[in-house]
């Protein structure tokens, strides 16, 4: 066969409920078809599916839980520590998945395995230790309530584990908050679609892993010449600097400039204020270190000191745009230590800091105009900007105390509780929108509305492109720009790498050919192992469409057809309906769907090994 390394080929598969594990061997035929990372996660999740006859709870121990890096994590190369959550998604009810950084998932590889799931549920709170091939689940009742911060910590001392690396839940997830991550490394999260509430769900207030396997690589001299030439090019990059300096930060200027940041809850797209809030600011005034993750140059973490005022003493890693735009722009705070008290303490409970910061500045529009009473809000007046008000209601919420146990479950049940809200929440399949604003970009409005996991960047983020090449830019480039995107990306969560030295520094794809073969010894072109993504993509559609996704639920939120933005170089903006459902079509059809998104008889098929 042609996979000759890159894989120790074990799937280790834990029931909480029977507190049992079962080593699984993995067949080459299986490797090569699904690469690894979201790809082996998206394969057992559709078969766990299928074993419940597509009805499953995502908070019921049916839910499977994949939990995979690829076989490019933690080998000698850019960026190689990103490893894949996946599982039905309890924000969404569909699949979900959500990437994580650090070395948690290079340490995962390092015990002897490509895939780790888990299912059932704990009788009691409880830590999964897997130490090399031996794992071993331990009741811990007294983190109940405990921060993941401080959850690592006791987590730590009490096992001797400071060499091992720890995934925790925070209060938010112990309390099923639909947006609750996974929080590891001491403010790495896997942030998107629900995983801190899923482990809630199931008992389980932390993974710790120790490993000191060997990765196999097939030619490690091959390899280490490859990832030089890389290594090279992005040291060389004019931007390289910057990207040391500042991280995801530096966005914030250049969305404020390209009238793209996320303003008054989407009301606008330009921050008049965005100067005290972005990467010059933190750079100048809180920045005292730098993270990275695994193997990577680009070292775009931001270590953090709020040095006076009310909030003197926070540190923390972070934050990075998404974060910053989401709990600042977005909810008028143009305090840069109030941004980050807020990112520490989103880290601190376990919430994603993007539906955090875009659902509370819903809350606050709502608010102002008369959707939401003071009574709804607990007799505490909220307005954009108060940071005091605002922290609070990031507590309330990871509690689910007042109205923070109806925000805690996400938009459909706000939107449900007073539907004009509807109207205000950018939101796509219960997914809360991420920060670019697409009105001047409908490329960016298709890539949210198909992504499989609601309205997220990292499937397609085509936003740039369209800003630099204007309305020039054909509807058929647009259609095949969004979909490249959602197979080259996708690629990177299968490989186990992060995208970032491609998409903000242009290091070729066709490296990742080269790293994919030396480490594997499987010669596949980038074609081939795009098409691969491309499979995944499918499967990931077939699963929601038989969960009940069709063209009505690739939608796009009101605000984004309909109210436009108030300044900037975008004002009065907004993608047109008809245009959008034209789009709609084109992209159906490039990918083989029909015309209400369903891929075509037989697909299933394709994933009956």
């Amino acid at each position: 066969m042609s996979i000759k390394s890159g894989y120790y080929k074990k799937h280790l598969h834990i029931d909480l409920t029977k507190s049992s594990t079962d080593y699984r061997d993995l067949t080459d035929a299986f490797l090569e078809k699904y690469v690894g990372g979201r790809g082996f996660g998206a394969k057992l999740v559709w078969d766990n599916l299928k074993k419940h006859n597509f009805r499953l709870d995502p908070f019921g121990e049916e839910n499977l839980v994949a939990i995979a890096p690829g076989p490019l994590s933690g080998v000698y190369l850019p960026s190689s520590g990103k490893n894949s959550f996946v599982a039905i998604s309890p924000a969404t009810g569909l699949y979900g998945d959500s990437s994580i950084g650090g070395g948690f998932g290079v340490e995962l590889r390092q015990t002897g395995m490509d895939v780790l799931s888990i299912t059932g549920k704990a009788p009691e709170l409880s830590v999964l230790f897997l130490d090399n091939s031996n794992a071993s689940i331990i009741p811990m009742p007294e983190l109940k309530g405990k921060t993941c911060l401080e959850a690592e910590g006791i987590i730590r001392e009490r096992l001797d584990t400071q060499a091992a690396h720890v995934a925790t839940i925070g209060p938010a997830g112990e309390n099923l908050v639909k947006f609750a991550c996974v929080n590891a490394d001491w403010g790495r999260n896997a942030g998107r679609t629900g995983f801190g509430a899923i482990l809630g769900s199931k008992n389980l207030k932390a993974i710790v892993v120790r490993g000191h396997e060997d990765l196999p690589v097939y030619d490690i001299d091959g390899l280490m010449a490859e990832a030089n030439k890389a290594f090279k090019y992005l040291r060389e990059h004019k931007y390289f600097k910057l990207w040391q300096q500042q991280g995801l930060m530096n966005v914030i200027a250049y969305a404020n400039e390209k009238g793209i940041l996320p303003t008054y809850n989407f009301k606008d797209s330009v921050f008049a204020r965005y100067d005290r809030i972005n990467g010059e600011t933190m750079l100048t005034d809180y920045k005292i270190g730098d993270s990275a993750c695994f193997s990577c140059s680009m070292c775009c973490g931001n270590i953090c000191l709020v040095k006076d005022g009310k909030y003197a003493g926070t540190v923390i890693e972070g934050p990075e745009y998404e974060t910053c735009a989401m709990l600042g722009s977005n909810a008028g705070i143009d305090d840069f230590a109030a941004v980050l008290s807020a990112n520490r303490l989103c880290d601190e409970l376990g919430m994603d800091t993007i539906s955090t910061g875009n659902l509370i500045g819903a809350l606050i529009e709502g608010y102002e105009k008369g959707i939401i009473s003071l009574s709804d809000l607990d007799g505490r007046n909220i307005t954009w900007g108060d940071d005091d008000a605002i922290l609070n209601l990031i507590r309330m919420i990871a509690c689910r105390q007042g109205i923070g146990d109806i925000i805690a479950d996400g938009s459909r049940r706000i939107i449900e509780k007073w539907p004009e809200m509807d109207k205000l929440i950018l939101q796509i399949k219960g997914l809360e929108q991420s920060a670019y604003d697409s009105r001047a970009g409908i490329s960016m409005a298709l890539a949210y509305a198909t992504s499989d996991i609601g309205a997220h960047h990292t499937r397609a983020w085509t936003i740039a492109r369209e800003m630099e090449e204007g309305q020039g830019w054909s509807d058929e480039e647009r259609v095949e720009t969004v979909i490249y995107h959602q197979m080259l990306r996708p690629l990177f969560d299968m490989l186990g790498v992060c995208r970032l030295p491609w998409i903000e520094l242009g290091l070729n794809e066709k490296h990742y050919e080269h790293f994919y073969k030396y480490v594997t010894g499987n010669q596949l072109t980038l074609e081939q192992l795009l098409s691969l993504s491309n499979d995944i993509y499918d499967l990931t559609r077939l699963i929601n469409t038989r969960l009940g996704v069709s063209r009505k639920d690739d939608t796009l939120p009101y605000k984004v057809h309909s109210s436009p933005p108030l300044t900037g170089p975008n004002a009065g903006k907004v993608v047109d309906r008809e245009h959008f459902q034209a789009l709609l079509s084109m992209y159906y059809n490039k990918r083989g769907w029909d015309e209400d998104g369903m891929p075509p008889a037989g697909t299933e098929k394709k994933f009956e090994d």
